[in-house]
């Protein structure tokens, strides 16, 4: 079925109007992406054309999803906006909190037991503010999204940074966090920096070993981790014609792995294939009324060097499947060179577990490619050397998958099936043996592989690669194994070799289900009352932030060095229990950043004691006795996970500002939204001038202005002094916030 049908026909009534307009106002053809952007003005139709990486500008995104990590956060912060309703549809999908242990049944049946509590915070939030509901099990926000509210042209943000998935079916879909999904239902604009530009042009065709997950690792080797920042990647070409609908997600998901605000591609027939596949026939009959808004211009793609900010061009008959990694995903090696880089490097060879699934690869093309490597294992006589784990992406994706035996040739591998939900790609994953901390390495067709990330073991190698790769090294149990030139070894003894993938982009019988897992809200939840007991471990209700004043003798609190990601500065797996109580989470702030001192992680000097301990407990220390504390950091610092709580858990502890050489995206929003400082080094070699006991005085912080730098003056041990200019990318209405204590104070302050 089509959900919102009728705001999605208002979104294409005014396209052609309003994108007419913004072309003759900015005098020049448009890509796909400023179409939908100018389509989504706050003041409506564009009035003068916004510079690329300079504007901030006012949206009015057509949805909003969360997922229930960050969901109880974000619907904590709305619960004090002061309204009856969302204002937008919003969606809660109930997906991180399933831990993946022995199988789909015991696992899922173990999260509500645990986790009952938050279930029902969240489903009767839901009700009482008209918010949709997939349960637990239901499946993966992303691809649930992609099944049933992704649509050509239209505009979505979400709760977590892989919300940029539906791009796949031609939308702008951007990861935030649950501040900004706060203004959004709050009825207010959503500001985001108006983004450049960067095309890839995709030519040829796939075939063989090679799949649509291999053109985002060849990208991410290109673009490094941090080169999408503050730019949209719009995928062109006749190359992008021929990828299905699920392939472009798969591209346009790992998009957040290049730092990208999102990734998308124009409306076409694999597209509207996929919108009838899942019952979304009017949308499609919809889009084909105004195709030729829903992609950019002919001219815009015949020459796009002089539209987008930056060109690549990648010919897909040429591109060789790729498995990049360890811990960093952007670490891009050929099939066939990974033995002489692996052995280079020390990276363990064997591989002790293939996984398969995650939001990035786990629609039914995916399961289906990866099951026909599976069955000819089977059929060949070949035993699996590492173990298998599955994680359909939604409970559609599932039963369709087992009605057409594909669950079944997984598990003649002795695989396990788990649950729909994200499990071991969030570091949902208790997985045997890994408290042992053993050196090892594992492959799956996840987005992220940081260090921890999977299983919670710093030693654990985790490589990403598409799903058909995955099954095949998984099978062979060796991370250099090449199925196009490699031989395996039956249990009979005879030499075997894999034969290429083939797959299904669609069931050839439909999509089926029993029951998708979603429950609508009440027409009127005004008599739904939300309970969070005083007493409760997991929730509690948030206070408002005190404005940040005059910061003076500031304490240094930790100079993380090196890659400080939301998963080092807010750890997920077994914390996730604490996401919607902000306190006991706090107590895992920065506890995986490295200290640039000693090079340990969570070991910081106190500076009233003079010994060192926890993080958190440092932060805690500076507060009780009313000073406030500052974080320095490195380039990129908050790249990964939307995860607020990053933000949030310094501002809880004290924390006046983070200083670095650069941020990523979302992790600088988040900070202005809890009312902080977000700074960044006007020399980056000033970052060599901190010390361990440094005390920071900001000695201009009365003349806070957009575009004007503040003054640091960092106090030395010994009484020396450096003075250093600081950045920002402040404007007037975040400044706003940093004066009134977050940008919710300044929301309950215009609502009353």
């Amino acid at each position: 079925m089509a959900f919102d049908i009728d705001m999605i026909k208002k979104v294409y009534e005014r396209m052609v109007d309003r994108v007419d307009t913004a072309r003759t106002i900015v005098g020049r053809p448009l890509t796909l992406a400023e179409k939908i952007l100018y389509n989504h003005l706050w003041d409506g139709k564009a009035e003068l054309a916004f510079k690329r990486g300079e504007d901030y500008v006012d949206f009015a995104p057509d949805r909003i999803a969360c997922q229930d990590a960050t969901a109880q956060m974000a619907l904590l912060q709305f619960m004090q906006a002061g309204k009856n309703r969302v204002a937008v549809p919003t969606t809660v999908h109930c997906d991180h909190l399933i831990q993946a242990k022995v199988g789909a049944d015991k696992d899922l049946q173990n999260a509500i037991n645990t986790s009952s509590e938050v279930f029902n915070f969240l489903g009767s939030v839901s009700n009482k503010y008209g918010i949709g509901f997939w349960k637990p099990g239901a499946g993966i926000i992303h691809q649930v999204v992609l099944e049933n509210y992704a649509f050509p042209g239209g505009m979505m943000i979400g709760t977590d940074s892989h919300t940029v998935n539906a791009g796949g079916l031609g939308m702008i879909a951007i990861g935030v966090g649950g501040a900004d999904a706060v203004d959004v239902m709050a009825d207010m604009p959503w500001e985001l920096k108006f983004p450049k530009l960067i095309g890839i042009k995709l030519t040829g065709k796939l075939s063989g070993w090679t799949a649509a997950k291999d053109v985002i690792l060849k990208v991410a080797g290109i673009l490094t981790v941090k080169g999408g920042t503050g730019a949209i990647v719009e995928y062109f070409g006749e190359g992008a014609k021929s990828l299905s609908a699920t392939g472009k997600g798969t591209i346009c998901n790992m998009g957040a792995e290049v730092g990208a605000t999102t990734s998308t591609f124009g409306y076409d027939e694999s597209i509207e294939r996929y919108l009838r596949a899942t019952g979304r026939e009017e949308i499609a009959d919809e889009a084909n009324k105004i195709a030729s808004y829903l992609t950019g211009d002919d001219e815009v793609y015949a020459n796009p060097e002089q539209y987008f900010d930056e060109v690549i061009e990648i010919n897909l008959s040429e591109l060789k499947p790729y498995i990049n990694g360890p811990f960093s995903p952007d670490l891009a090696t050929p099939v066939g060179e990974m033995n002489e880089k692996a052995t280079k490097n020390g990276w363990p060879l064997e591989v002790e577990w293939g996984l398969i699934g995650s939001c990035t690869n786990s629609s039914y093309e995916d399961l289906s490619r990866a099951a026909s490597i599976a069955k000819q294992a089977v059929d060949k006589g070949v035993v699996a050397k590492a173990e298998f784990g599955i994680n359909p992406g939604s409970e559609q994706v599932r039963y369709t998958a087992e009605r057409d035996g594909l669950l079944q040739i997984f598990e003649d591998l002795d695989a396990k099936i788990f649950t729909n939900a994200c499990g071991p790609c969030i570091g949902q994953w208790e997985r045997e043996g890994a408290e042992d901390q053993k050196k090892n390495s594992i492959i799956h067709s996840f987005n992220r592989n940081f260090s921890k990330r999977a299983d919670g073991n710093p030693n654990t190698h985790a490589f990403v690669a598409s799903p058909s790769m995955v099954a095949a090294v998984a099978i062979s149990g060796r991370l250099d194994f090449n199925p196009m030139t490699d031989k395996l070894i039956n249990k009979d003894g005879v030499e075997v070799m894999l034969e290429e993938p083939t797959g299904f982009e669609l069931p050839p019988k439909g999509f089926e289900v029993d029951d998708p897992g979603f429950v609508a809200p009440l027409a009127d939840g005004s008599g739904v009352e939300v309970v969070v007991s005083k007493d409760s471990e997991r929730l509690q209700l948030l206070i408002p932030f005190e404005p940040i004043k005059e910061v003076l003798d500031a304490k240094l609190l930790i100079k993380a060095f090196g890659k400080c990601t939301t998963d080092h500065i807010s750890m997920a797996g077994p914390w996730l229990r604490f996401r919607g109580h902000l306190d006991n989470i706090s107590n895992n702030m920065l506890i995986g950043a490295v200290n640039a001192f000693n090079k340990e992680t969570n070991k910081v000097k106190n500076q009233l004691t003079g010994e060192y301990g926890a993080v958190p407990d440092t932060a805690r220390a500076y507060k009780k006795a009313g000073i406030y504390s500052v974080v320095i950091g490195d380039h990129n610092y908050g790249e990964g996970s939307s995860r607020e709580h990053a933000a949030m858990e310094p501002r809880q502890l004290g924390v006046a500002a983070v200083i670095v050489k650069s941020f990523a995206r979302i992790h600088e929003t988040n900070l202005k939204k809890q009312g902080m400082l977000g700074l960044t080094f006007s020399n980056e070699s000033d970052y060599d001038l901190i010390k361990e006991d440094d005390t920071f005085n900001f000695v201009d912080l009365n003349e806070f202005a957009p575009g004007k730098q503040l003054t640091l003056e960092i106090v030395h041990a010994d009484a020396s002094k450096d003075v250093i200019k600081l950045n920002h990318t402040y404007n007037d209405n975040q400044i706003d916030w940093f004066k009134e204590g977050s940008a919710l104070n300044l929301i309950k302050k215009e609502n009353q």
